[in-house]
C-alpha cells in the first residue's frame, strides 16, 4: 500500500486485493484516485467541524451527499470538478468554524483527514471503517436522487456526518461495529425516502413490456438512474422527431406512468453498463449519462457522449444545472439515427424485456401469490439480483436462473438482471415466473415485498420460502447488504467474489451471525437453498 493509489472499493479491484498502479480497473487514474481520497478526507474534516451535525449552513448537507456520491465507482473521472467540490467543502468548513484555519490545537477540526491512515490501519479496523465509508457512499447516491426531487430528511443528513466522523476517529472494533449496523438502518430509511420521491413524482410503476428494437430516425440513449433528467429530456425533445431509449440502469423508467405517457420514450438499447464500449461504438446517436456507471469513453464515440449531475469526464460536454439539453438534441439531429429499424436482442436472444414489478404491482397480486404457495404451485422464491460486472464467473447468475425449478418465482433487480432478463421463464397460474423489480434504487420494493409476504404467512422473512442470491460491484451494493443484515436476514449467497476489504475476522463474524456464504455452483447452491437431499 505504499503507492500513491490504493483503491479496493469495487468487486473488480485488481487481483481481488486492491488497485495500486497508475490506473484502476475502472479506468480511474492514480491522480484522480488520490484526489477522491483528498475529497473524502475533506468531508471527514467538515464532519468534525459540524460538531456531529449541530453546526451547518444551508449547503452543508448537499455538500456531504454530493461529495460522497462523486467518489462512487464509475461516476467522476474529472480532476477539475473534484477540486472544485473540495473547494466548496473547505468554504463551508470556514463558515462553520472560522477560527480553525489558523489554529494549531489538536482538536480534530484543524485539517483534512489523511485517508492513507485508513488504508494502513489494522486490517479489522480498516475492514469496519471501509464498510462504513463505502456504505454511506452508496447511501449518498440514493439520498442525492431523492434530493433532486425535493425530498430530504435531516436525521439522515446528520447520520452522514456521524458516520464520516467515526471513520476519522481512532475507535475500537466494539465502537465501530454499531456504526456499521447503523449504516444499514439509515440506508433503509434512505431507500424508503427515494421510493416515496419516485412514486409521488412519477407514479407507482406498473408491469411494462419494453421493446429492444431501435426505430429509424434520430434518437438519444440515456443511461444512469436519474428519472428527473429523463423527464426533462423527454420534455425538451417532445415534437422534435427524436426518440429516446433507456440504457442500463435507466430501464425501470418504462414502468412509471408519468414517464410512460411520452410516446417518444420508445424502448431500451443495449444491456449492462460494462458492455457500453462495445455497444456504443457504432450507434448514430448521442448518449447522455445521468449517473454511474460511466466507463472512460473510447475515441470512436467520445464525441457523442454527454454527462450531467455529478458525472464528469475530461473533454466530454457536461450539461450544467440549467439542464439545457440542446447540445444533445443537436447531436441527435445531426447524426440522424438509423435509416431502417434495427432489431436488437438481449444477451440470451430475447427481443423484449419486462420491468415495472414494484411493490405496489407485486403486492397487488399478493392474494394470488399466497394462494399459489398454499396450493403448492409456487414452491420457492429466489431474489437474484445486484450489480453486474465484467469479471469472469458472472455467468453463474444466468445458469442459476435457467436451472431454477418450474415451480419457483425469480424476483430480480439492479443491472445484474441483464444476464437473464430476456429469458422466457413462463408463468405459474398466470403469474410471471420472472419479475423485474427495478434497479438498485428500487431495492426498497424488494424488502417491502418480502416483509409483506412474511406478514401474510404469519412468519419472519427468514422463514419464508425465499432465498437471496446477490452479485455486487460497487458501493450501493454494500449499503443494501448492510440493510439486509440490519433487518436480520440470513443465509444470503454473495458473489462472484467476496469484498477485498472484508478481513478474515469480520468475515467470520458475518458468517457466524448471518450465515453469509459465497456462491459456489448453480447446482450446489440450488440444492442447498431448496433443502434437497436433507
Amino acid at each position: 500500500m505504499d503507492q500513491q493509489m490504493f483503491c479496493f472499493q469495487c468487486e473488480q479491484t485488481a487481483g481481488c486485493a486492491g488497485c495500486t498502479g497508475k490506473k484502476g480497473v475502472c479506468g480511474k487514474s492514480e491522480k484522480t484516485a488520490r484526489l477522491q481520497d483528498e475529497l473524502t478526507g475533506a468531508l471527514i474534516g467538515l464532519a468534525r467541524a459540524t460538531n456531529g451535525g449541530t453546526l451547518y449552513t444551508d449547503d452543508t448537507w448537499k455538500i456531504f451527499i454530493e461529495g460522497l456520491f462523486t467518489t462512487v465507482t464509475n461516476v467522476n473521472f474529472h480532476d477539475d470538478t473534484i477540486r472544485e467540490l473540495m473547494g466548496r467543502v473547505h468554504e463551508d468548513k470556514e463558515k462553520l468554524a472560522p477560527m480553525c484555519s489558523g489554529c494549531g490545537a489538536p482538536c480534530g477540526k484543524t485539517g483534512d483527514y489523511d485517508l492513507s491512515r485508513l488504508w494502513h490501519a489494522d486490517e479489522d479496523i480498516r475492514s469496519l471503517k471501509s464498510l462504513i465509508l463505502f456504505g454511506i457512499r452508496g447511501m449518498a447516491a440514493y439520498a442525492y436522487h431523492a434530493m433532486v426531487l425535493g425530498y430530504t430528511d435531516e436525521e439522515l443528513n446528520r447520520f452522514f456526518c456521524k458516520a464520516l466522523f467515526a471513520v476519522g476517529e481512532d475507535w475500537s472494533m466494539e465502537e465501530l461495529l454499531p456504526i456499521v449496523m447503523e449504516v444499514g438502518k439509515y440506508n433503509l430509511a434512505c431507500m424508503e425516502l427515494l421510493d416515496q420521491a419516485n412514486t409521488e413524482t412519477f407514479g407507482a410503476p406498473v408491469p411494462t413490456e419494453v421493446p429492444l428494437t431501435v426505430e429509424k430516425g434520430p434518437f438519444i440513449v440515456i443511461s444512469g438512474h436519474d428519472l428527473l433528467d429523463l423527464k426533462l429530456l423527454l420534455e425538451q425533445t417532445e415534437g422534435k422527431g427524436i426518440n429516446v431509449y433507456t440504457h442500463g440502469e435507466m430501464l425501470p423508467a418504462h414502468g412509471y406512468p408519468e414517464l410512460k405517457k411520452y410516446p417518444h420514450l420508445k424502448g431500451n438499447f443495449g444491456t449492462a453498463w460494462q458492455n457500453q464500449k462495445k455497444e456504443f461504438a457504432g450507434i448514430p446517436a448521442p448518449v447522455l449519462f445521468t449517473t454511474n456507471c460511466l466507463m472512460p469513453p473510447a475515441g470512436s464515440y467520445a464525441d457523442r457522449v454527454f454527462t450531467t449531475e455529478v458525472v464528469s469526464y475530461p473533454e466530454i460536454v457536461h450539461i450544467g444545472s440549467d439542464k439545457d439539453f440542446t447540445p444533445v438534441i443537436e447531436k441527435a439531429l445531426a447524426l440522424g439515427g438509423y435509416t431502417e429499424d434495427q432489431p436488437f436482442a438481449g444477451i440470451n436472444g430475447g427481443r423484449t424485456v419486462t420491468t415495472g414489478f414494484g411493490h405496489d404491482a407485486v403486492l397487488g397480486l399478493a392474494d394470488r401469490i399466497v394462494e399459489a404457495v398454499k396450493a403448492g404451485d409456487i414452491r420457492h422464491f429466489f431474489l437474484v439480483g445486484g450489480c453486474d460486472g465484467a469479471r469472469p464467473g458472472r455467468n453463474y447468475y444466468t445458469e442459476f436462473v435457467k436451472q431454477t425449478p418450474e415451480d419457483a418465482v425469480v424476483l430480480t433487480l439492479a443491472c445484474g438482471k441483464y444476464r437473464f432478463n430476456d429469458l422466457d421463464l413462463g408463468t405459474i397460474g398466470g403469474l410471471p415466473r420472472l419479475m423485474d423489480i427495478g434497479q438498485c434504487n428500487d431495492a426498497f420494493s424488494a424488502i417491502k415485498i418480502a416483509t409483506a409476504l412474511a406478514d401474510a404467512f404469519g412468519c419472519g422473512v427468514n422463514e419464508l420460502p425465499l432465498s437471496m442470491v446477490l452479485s455486487w460491484y460497487e458501493q450501493k451494493a454494500v449499503c443494501i447488504l448492510l440493510t439486509l443484515l440490519y433487518l436480520g436476514i440470513t443465509d444470503i449467497r454473495l458473489g462472484p467474489t467476496l469484498p477485498a476489504f472484508i478481513s478474515p475476522n469480520v468475515l467470520s463474524y458475518l458468517v457466524e451471525h448471518y450465515h453469509i456464504a459465497p456462491v459456489s455452483t448453480p447446482e450446489e447452491d440450488l440444492k442447498a437453498l431448496l433443502h434437497e437431499g436433507e
